[in-house]
């Protein structure tokens, strides 16, 4: 049979292909939506990686909390049209407690009872001081104080950070934690921090391990950066020719080149999601310590939750890494904006500083003069605060305090949840979805622990390959663009997927995301796509005359 008309011709694919994936979807879900206005197909968006689910309980513990501070509010000051006053330090702990002993069958106040009890146990904290913060945080009357982040607060996402990112080893040390809006927000203020403290400049050469997190290939590219990036390509395969999505030697071996300055990473990946192998990570450390030990590493580990008994760069390299992280992906919480920025407290970022050129070092003094009367002195974490807000506008930086509050909720939820109870549901139905999309396609889903499931990357020109042969796939790239079936997809079924090759992964591979659809639509997209390899498989045989 003829392969059936889609409207978007290949010259307009091509076209298209220029544009950075998320771009390109807004034209895919343009298509899609057509098509579902005009048939009783139900538009079926997996090009996004915003969860559709959300951990409920440390959301009602905020809610609570919310409650407990308003009663705060109103003993000190209280007007019948609704103006109170704020809290108050002193037996605030005590007054908390007995909050709790009321409301102790209300949703979240079992987590806020053991999160009173972690604190003062494992941390010794001050009742009054540490429940009088949390008061604040959650009615958000005050600036951030330090504006980098709240010390209770930190002291417990810090918990959090070892115990997913290290896999609670200890021994790794203490980092400084900034909170930030978002891995975005974090992301933005890294790549301007490196460059205003003259640690890169432009024409550097930084190193990306692809395929990659779109905004990470297009960033270094702006006039502002300019960087020479060298790619490190996850290339690597198994016996059968199926990709692993790990980094072979010979790519990791690219790093000991010490005019290399920064080292970019998204672990695990995006949209492979894949976590660096043990062996990868023990290359990439031995690699840096013996032939590039000044190599900055900037890590994002947003998937990390994902994989069991996870280890990010962080925990190999803490004195080289700055890891960004996000609690979006696994707590639903996206729009929430929450990440966090960790550097730890011995880091070669401000060992370097203090080895800039003295005339580098002068310009410096001069930008953070206003902060601090020995700005030579000041820490690198703390120059990113600075940076985030113009430097001048540092005394009102720092993440609103209700966002600090829901993510010291978070991280609490995660450190008493002993039997890892709420991960392993989570990490369960990432799975469910992704057996019901391979078990549709005619590729077998390959078995791997490093495999967070949250996308899937699709390689079509290894599936024709492999199911149907050389020849076939020869024809197909002929007569098709990488992104035919995507247009495909969106024109006759309204499903929209992301094209691979704008990741800097395969040309011909696509990516869903497992993450933001009903579990069940994984089911049909497997299916859509193996219906639409069939009809490229059965227009060859026609063109050929092949059986």
């Amino acid at each position: 049979m003829s392969l059936s008309y889609i409207q978007t011709t290949p010259a307009e694919q091509k076209a298209l292909q220029k544009l950075s994936p998320f771009e390109l979807k807004d034209t895919l879900i343009s298509l899609a939506q057509t098509r579902a206005e005009k048939s009783t197909e139900i538009m079926l968006n997996a090009g996004r990686g915003n969860p559709n689910w959300t951990a409920s309980v440390p959301r009602e513990a905020f809610f609570l909390l919310g409650q407990f501070a308003i009663t705060e509010c109103k003993r000190n000051m209280y007007d019948a049209e609704g103006l109170a006053g704020v809290p108050e330090r002193s037996g605030i702990g005590e007054r908390f407690k007995s909050f709790l002993a009321l409301h102790k069958e209300a949703p979240g106040a079992a987590l806020l009872q053991q999160t009173y009890l972690y604190g003062i146990q494992q941390h010794n904290f001050n009742e009054d001081e540490y429940i009088f913060e949390l008061a604040e945080a959650v009615m958000g009357n005050e600036y951030p104080v330090p504006p980098r982040m709240l010390k209770h607060i930190e002291t417990v996402v810090h918990d959090y950070i070892i115990q997913e990112m290290c896999n609670n080893d200890k021994g790794t040390g203490k980092f400084d934690l900034f909170a930030v809006e978002g891995g975005t927000a974090a992301m933005c203020y890294i790549f301007d921090s490196l460059i205003e403290n003259k640690l890169v400049k432009p024409g550097d050469k930084i190193a990306l391990m692809v395929p990659v997190f779109t905004p990470y290939l297009e960033i270094p590219q702006l006039d502002r950066y300019k960087f020479d990036v060298v790619y490190i390509h996850a290339v690597g395969h198994n016996t059968d020719g199926r990709h692993t999505w790990q980094y072979p030697d010979e790519e990791l071996e690219k790093l000991g080149d010490p005019k290399i300055r920064v080292l970019f990473a998204v672990n695990p990946s995006n949209p492979p999601s894949r976590a660096i192998a043990p062996e990868g990570m023990a290359k990439i450390a031995g690699i840096v310590k013996k032939h590039n030990p000044h190599l900055m590493i900037v890590t994002d580990d947003v998937y990390g939750t994902f994989v069991n008994n996870f280890h990010s760069l962080m925990s190999k390299l803490p004195a080289n890494t700055i890891c960004v992280y996000s609690f979006s992906k696994y707590f639903g919480c996206t729009g929430w904006r929450l990440g966090v920025i960790a550097v730890h407290e011995h880091n070669i970022f401000d060992k370097m500083l203090a080895e800039l050129p003295a005339a580098a070092r002068k310009d410096l003094a001069k930008r953070y003069s206003s902060l601090t009367l020995h700005p030579e002195r000041l820490k690198f974490i703390d120059r990113l605060v600075a940076d985030s807000r113009q430097v001048a506008l540092n005394h009102t930086a720092g993440l609103s305090t209700p966002q600090q509050t829901q993510m010291f909720l978070f991280s609490m939820f995660a450190l008493l949840d002993k039997e890892n109870n709420y991960k392993q549901t989570a990490q369960a139905l990432i799975h469910k979805r992704l057996k019901l999309l391979w078990d549709q396609i005619e590729l077998t889903q390959m078995q791997d622990p490093l495999n967070t499931g949250y996308y899937s990357e699709v390689d079509i020109a290894l599936w024709a390959e492999k199911i149907y042969g050389e020849d076939f796939l020869k024809w197909l790239k002929k007569k098709m663009q990488p992104t035919d079936i995507l247009f495909r997809l969106a024109e006759k079924t309204a499903i929209v997927l992301l094209n691979g090759g704008g990741f800097a992964g395969p040309d011909w591979s696509v990516r869903v995301s497992l993450a933001n659809l009903p579990t069940e639509s994984y089911k049909l997209i497997g299916e859509s796509m193996t219906e639409i390899m069939h009809e490229y498989v059965s227009a060859y045989k026609e063109e050929t005359g092949k059986k």
